[in-house]
């Protein structure tokens, strides 16, 4: 027989309950604003489904009707540095985070503080998509966010927000504020992978996040035994050695004390935290109707979980110890309800036998693409250098030794610097040694990363959301990209425009281009093309060590995320840097001429620029080869492409790629649109082939562009404007 030792997880798991003398001896105040946040979200949430239901909400109206408990519960006596997010039912902690940021301690029997008022119009102005709201209209009712309220941010991606709030709670941690992040999830967002890497992250980093999961039983009509195992979804932090927490979120009391508990074990630094707050939505997934008019939950199981109102509850319970008389419940009622009425009627008129918002609080359309990104204003005091004109001391470098460089002087002169990323901190700088000495010489700052790219892209994110911090992040191969695809583009991306314009990222994701290595097809990705074509990136790509301190200088001042894009055929290749000052900036936005000429125009970047320059040189062609440099849409220099367009009247684009993923397409259209008039023929294009490159040596580059191909699209661009030339052999 076996030898069997039975193992216990590493953290405790409670199931807490109130009992009657919990309620007796609770706080008169605490109860009172519990229960008036209660009644306040729940007057907001009527006038939202109200709204809904004459089509004055264009989009999902996610009611939290019900489950008012579990955010009140959870926020009243949060400090004010403490911060919190949320899934797209996320009205109700938004709302009780702002009310105890501009009117803390409310209660039922006073008059409303003034700021209450405001509060509420420009949240529901949000939800509506109109320009008084908090994010301008842009992110309604899935997008709420008041940074400074400490409301940074409700989620439409299912467990999107999660890796975001572990980018709080790490600042936080940095900061040694002793405050924490919360953030509120749903049972569906419970197996989400991003999630589960959060939370295995949050653990070994010992974060002060807590993961509130509110636990309604409905992934809008899949109940949580359809979708897991054990519905006990609390269950999930010991696997990780995270201390849970499980309460009735109908008793806000019950979630209030299980809060304290589960802050006094984050802010004394013991890491993150979970409760599990099992509550009932009274309505449909979205709008208006109930669950039970889809089919998939009956009346009776609503009138049950109805006759355990947490705002009923909690009214009883002060009615009972005299804290509060039946008329002055009623009169918080009406008196919620009334300021409801009062800010609806700020944002709608009568049209005929019908209401419509009126017509001046829509946006400008004219802003649709403002804020995008930044303007960079923060780089214009930069002082911005050229190795062609640069006239101090230099030094030869390698490239991989000038990362390293310009990542220690960041370091030494910006306290707000950190980076992450797997193996890093070990392998003398990771898998190229680009991060060589770092992790010694800045002890605390230096993350070495679980291999979890969805949760340690979205927690840079997070925190470069915060402000204190500036991360660099390092994904060892760009194809790990699509792992982390949501925080990426979803989150990191989106972020400024969905919030209004409100929020900086100031984050720096550096990876390289690792064709010809024989990593085959799901390590050797350009992702020039794949970001080039998501909205809020810049992208950057450097082809020689002094370009590269510039551009990186550039990068991490930034107040917008930048893809920094290396290459491993550049990391030995040497070349001059300064010998002194690494502090100078490449503009973003400015390419350079890397070859004069009059015959055709090349545009490239990275490798290729090398590459492109030694084709031109075989055939001894008249070429002008430009590298771009700065990638984005918004930073592309066309100052400088189109005065070499213009002269040369012919353009062909260098990338070594697949042409499925190709950044030429994209830049080849706008070229098109911009200079059709100047071209004598149309854009011409080398590129790989339409698959990635495979491990076989030869398939893989039979796959890529090199310099043969290049000099094979060379001749092909003179022929095709009647300038045959004659191809010497290799």
């Amino acid at each position: 027989m076996p030898d069997r030792t039975d193992l216990f997880a590493a953290a405790p798991w409670i199931q807490l309950r109130t009992t009657q003398e919990d309620w007796d001896t609770a706080d008169p105040k605490l109860l009172g604003e519990l229960l008036t946040q209660m009644s306040l979200i729940r007057a907001f949430e009527e006038t939202v489904l109200e709204f809904a239901g004459e089509g004055l909400v264009h989009g999902p109206a996610h009611s939290s009707i019900g489950q008012e408990g579990g955010a009140a519960g959870s926020i009243v006596g949060l400090r004010p540095g403490d911060q919190v997010n949320g899934s797209h039912r996320g009205h109700h902690q938004f709302l009780a985070k702002a009310l105890a940021y501009v009117a803390p301690g409310i209660g039922p029997k006073a008059d409303f503080p003034a700021p209450v008022e405001p509060l509420l119009y420009r949240s529901l102005a949000e939800i509506c998509g109109l320009e008084p709201g908090f994010g301008h209209g842009r992110g309604g009712s899935m997008h709420l966010r008041w940074g400074e309220a400490g409301a940074i941010g409700t989620n439409a991606i299912v467990g999107g927000g999660v890796p975001l709030a572990a980018g709080a709670a790490m600042a936080h941690k940095l900061a040694g504020t002793g405050d924490v992040a919360v953030t509120y999830f749903g049972d569906g967002a419970v197996n989400i992978g991003a999630v589960l890497e959060t939370m295995n992250l949050a653990a070994a980093w010992n974060l002060p996040l807590l993961f509130f999961i509110e636990n309604n039983g409905y992934a809008v009509a899949t109940t949580v035994e359809e979708a897991t195992r054990d519905p006990r979804l609390s269950g999930r932090g010991p696997g990780f050695g995270i201390p849970s927490w499980r309460v009735d979120g109908m008793d806000p009391l019950a979630v209030h004390l299980a809060m304290q508990e589960a802050l006094a074990e984050m802010r004394s630094g013991r890491g993150p935290a979970v409760i599990e707050a099992e509550v009932y939505r009274y309505f449909h997934q979205n709008g208006p109707l109930p669950g039970s008019a889809f089919g998939y939950r009956t009346k009776e199981e609503e009138a049950a979980w109805r006759a355990r109102d947490p705002i009923d509850r909690t009214g009883r319970a002060m009615i009972a110890r005299g804290l509060l008389t039946q008329g002055e419940l009623d009169d918080l009622r009406h008196r919620c309800q009334t300021i409801m009425s009062e800010v609806a009627q700020k944002l709608v008129e009568p049209l005929e036998n019908r209401r419509r918002i009126k017509p001046a609080l829509w946006p400008d359309t004219g802003y649709v693409d403002d804020g995008i990104r930044g303007d960079l204003s923060e780089l214009k005091s930069a002082k911005a250098a050229e190795a062609a004109t640069f006239s101090g001391a230099t030094v030869e470098r390698k490239f991989v030794d000038a990362i390293a460089d310009v990542l220690h002087r960041r370091f030494e002169t910006d306290a707000r610097m950190v980076i992450m990323g797997e193996d890093i901190h070990k392998l003398k700088g990771g898998t190229n040694g680009a991060t060589r000495g770092l992790a010694a010489a800045f002890p605390g700052r230096v993350f070495g990363t679980p291999i979890s790219e969805g949760a340690f892209a979205g927690l840079a994110g997070g925190l470069a959301m915060d402000g204190r911090f500036r991360p660099v992040v390092e994904f060892m191969y760009p194809d790990f990209m699509w792992v982390a695809a949501d925080q990426v583009f979803n989150q990191i991306g989106k972020a400024r425009h969905m919030f209004g314009a409100n929020v900086d990222v100031p984050l720096v994701l550096r990876t390289k281009i690792a064709m010809g290595t024989g990593y085959g097809s799901q390590h050797s990705l350009d992702p020039a093309g794949m970001f080039a074509t998501s909205a809020g990136w810049r992208i950057v790509a450097a082809s020689t060590p002094f370009d590269y301190v510039g551009l990186m200088n550039a990068a991490l001042a930034c107040n917008d995320p930048v893809l920094m894009i290396e290459h491993v055929d550049l990391y030995q290749t040497s070349g001059p840097i300064p010998e002194a000052d690494l502090d100078y900036v490449i503009p973003l936005g400015k390419a350079r001429v890397a070859r004069p000429g009059r015959e055709l125009t090349v545009l490239t970047y990275s490798a290729m620029v090398h590459r492109c320059v030694e084709a031109a040189e075989r055939l001894a062609l008249d070429v002008e080869v430009i590298d771009l440099r700065s990638l984005d849409r918004a930073s592309l220099d066309w100052e400088t492409i189109g005065a070499s367009i213009m002269k040369t009247n012919n353009v062909l684009i260098c990338e070594q790629g697949s042409s499925s993923t190709a950044y030429g397409i994209f830049l080849a259209d706008e070229i098109q649109r911009r200079y059709m008039d100047w071209l004598d023929q149309p854009v011409q294009r080398v590129s790989g082939k339409e698959a990635s490159p495979t491990i076989s040596k030869v398939l893989e580059r039979a796959a890529f562009a090199g310099t043969e191909e290049v000099v094979a699209g060379l001749a092909l661009a003179m022929a095709a404007k009647g300038a045959p030339i004659a191809v010497p052999a290799p």
